[in-house]
């Protein structure tokens, strides 16, 4: 007698609708789904253990609030943007990325709300210890980099040169202008011509690092160097949009304006 699959037991109509509505992945898909949630899980951990060392580090006292805002600010953009990288160029990647910024933020919002208690992250995030800071500068920043990774990705340098800019550019200002800043903007009388210059070239040079990995891994075809142009024009944007007296909305302004004027070339 001949045995009995699975399929006698489904009708000619389910069979169809089941191949038709849920394809079975392909030898090639399958491994990319699975490299992508390895990737996934990647990201979030090493973002999660930078933000975990530094709220470690503020709350034991070795660094500042200030100090330590900051260092969030600068580093976490880069070791974001460079575990793109493990991610292929699936559509899905993106979405995929997108997410550690994602609930990284609703944890933001969440604590700045007073849901979640989380004296540690109050520390290193804020300046004066409230909780309700984190409801502008990170949260900002944190909805930044989920909209520039869904709509930039690898596709084009705009999206993380635009988040260089911000952590690089935005991150460095406070501490040049705090400790050497003299002289004043006519227009800005907060801020500092040494500040704006630590903007320039502190988002320069992080966003040409970053491009210039990029270019080694074969992401972008032009060489380094023909990127250099276009990020100085596009640094000079963001460097006079943080010289703006605008309060507390840095880290939405200056990717803003950044990713604009990028689209100019790419």
């Amino acid at each position: 007698m001949r045995s009995v699959g699975n399929r006698a037991f489904r009708p000619r109509w389910l069979r169809n609708l089941c191949s038709t509505r849920f394809p079975k992945l392909s030898v090639t898909e399958a491994p990319l789904l699975h490299n992508n949630i390895l990737a996934l899980v990647i990201t979030f951990a090493v973002s999660l253990l930078w933000l975990r060392l530094n709220d470690f580090a503020a709350a034991r006292g070795w660094v500042s609030s200030r100090l330590s805002r900051k260092i969030i600010h600068i580093g976490t953009g880069p070791l974001f943007v460079l575990c793109w990288l493990l991610f292929d160029d699936a559509p899905s990647a993106r979405y995929l990325a997108a997410l550690v910024p994602l609930l990284i933020t609703v944890q933001f919002a969440l604590i700045g709300l007073g849901i979640i208690r989380d004296d540690a992250a109050v520390q290193a995030m804020s300046r004066s210890g409230d909780r309700r800071e984190i409801l502008h500068g990170p949260l900002f920043y944190g909805i930044a980099f989920v909209v520039l990774t869904i709509l930039f990705w690898k596709d084009t340098p705009t999206g993380m040169v635009a988040l260089m800019l911000l952590c690089g550019g935005d991150g460095i200002a406070d501490l040049v202008g705090r400790r050497w800043g003299k002289h004043p903007l006519p227009w800005s009388p907060q801020k500092t011509w040494e500040g704006s210059l630590a903007v320039f070239l502190g988002g320069w040079v992080l966003a040409a690092a970053v491009l210039a990995v990029y270019v080694a891994a074969g992401v972008f075809p032009a060489p380094w160097t023909a990127y250099l142009a276009p990020l100085t024009a596009i640094a000079l944007a963001a460097t006079l949009t943080e010289s703006l007296p605008l309060h507390e909305v840095d880290n939405l302004t200056v990717p803003l304006v950044a990713a604009l004027i990028a689209r100019l070339w790419w």
